[in-house]
């Protein structure tokens, strides 16, 4: 009588557990998704010359200032001429290029036209995901598995807190503190010259900054999107 019951018993939890629908979370993933969009742009120098010209310290205000450089953007510069020179050129950029908040890094390439410097420019933007997600039921689930929701609010909100989307992309190779930076910011602190960010624009990738493609939730984390 007892092994007929345990039998009975032992066939009820094996029903019941077969009405719970196995669940993956393939079905609905938490993950961030980074789009990205590149651009190319060239300043001009006298030849043998370091110096920016008025002409080409306008383009990089009007560069900035329509919103085709913005700090989150990963930038690179490039500059022609011999190793010592080149560096001075990049190092000229960079510094105009830092009063807007612009951290830029340098690159030797050999492709580089002759008394010219080019400014790379990485633009990325997150799309966050559907959040919150109810879509496996929470009622007679006997896996002891993650929930559908599992992660969600993590996600979102790394997606939303991130000062640069390229870091979700790939991380920047660490050459020690720069106190530039900072030391910049001080200044402008403390004579009174804080600028204002950009005028924000519909798309992250607006101004200038190429095309991406959209889908899935909103994008965020970018400047111009309602991100840090």
């Amino acid at each position: 009588m007892k092994i007929r019951l345990y039998s009975v018993a032992l066939s009820l939890v094996l029903g019941l557990a077969a009405c719970a629908a196995e669940y993956s979370k393939s079905e609905a993933p938490t993950q961030l998704r980074v789009d990205s969009a590149d651009s190319r742009r060239e300043l001009a120098f006298a030849a043998g010359s370091a110096y920016l010209s008025p002409s080409e310290l306008r383009k990089i205000d009007g560069w900035v200032l329509s919103g085709g450089i913005r700090p989150a953007d990963r930038v690179e510069i490039a500059a022609a001429g011999p190793p010592g020179l080149a560096q001075q050129r990049a190092a000229a950029i960079s510094g105009e290029l830092l009063r807007y908040g612009v951290v830029a890094t340098t690159l030797t390439l050999d492709t580089v036209p002759a008394n010219r410097a080019v400014v790379s420019i990485g633009r990325y933007a997150v799309t966050l995901p559907t959040c919150p997600n109810w879509s496996q039921s929470l009622s007679f689930d006997f896996t002891n598995a993650y929930t559908s929701n599992y992660g969600c609010a993590n996600a979102t909100n790394l997606g939303l807190m991130v000062a640069s989307p390229a870091d979700l992309a790939s991380a920047r190779p660490f050459s020690g503190p720069d106190a530039t930076p900072a030391v910049a910011a001080v200044q402008r602190y403390l004579t009174d010259r804080i600028k204002p960010p950009p005028n924000p624009t519909a798309s992250p990738f607006a101004g200038g900054g190429g095309g991406g493609e959209g889908g899935g939730g909103a994008p965020a984390g970018a400047p111009g999107t309602g991100g840090p």
